[in-house]
């Protein structure tokens, strides 16, 4: 073997260990993922296990709703409406071509459209988000 190939090898052999592996029931994980509120569970292990301290993990919030009731105002109104299917029975007639155009049908899409831009302020309010509608 030549000395490039002895080198490369020694190398190789100092690698991070491979990962390890453990099996839990359904049960067990919820039971860890509970123990370990929030944290990954990797390091929620390690710390228990070496007795190491928990580390504060920063997160992402979890619960981006700031107003539930912004929110409930457009969960109510997408229920009421039949916007999903009008909109689906425009697109079809425009792919085919029996879309007639004419002051009653850009009315409706108008109207379909505000009630659009509405949904997505509310939303937007509701997740605590500042952005105009478009």
């Amino acid at each position: 073997m030549s000395t490039s190939n002895k080198k490369f090898n020694t190398l190789a052999k100092r690698k991070a260990p491979a990962p390890f592996s453990l099996r839990l029931t359904f049960e067990e994980r919820a039971k860890l993922e509970e123990a370990a509120n929030g944290l990954p569970l990797g390091a929620y292990i390690k710390a228990k296990l070496f007795g190491e301290d928990l580390e504060k993990v920063r997160r992402r919030n979890t619960r981006p709703v700031e107003d539930h009731v912004a929110l409930a105002r457009v969960l109510a109104a997408l229920g009421q409406t039949r916007l999903s299917s009008n909109l689906n029975q425009l697109a079809r007639a425009v792919n085919t071509g029996t879309l007639p155009v004419h002051p009653d049908i850009e009315a409706e899409i108008s109207a379909a459209c505000r009630e659009i831009v509405e949904m997505r302020t509310e939303l937007m309010r509701a997740l605590g988000k500042s952005g105009s509608a478009p």
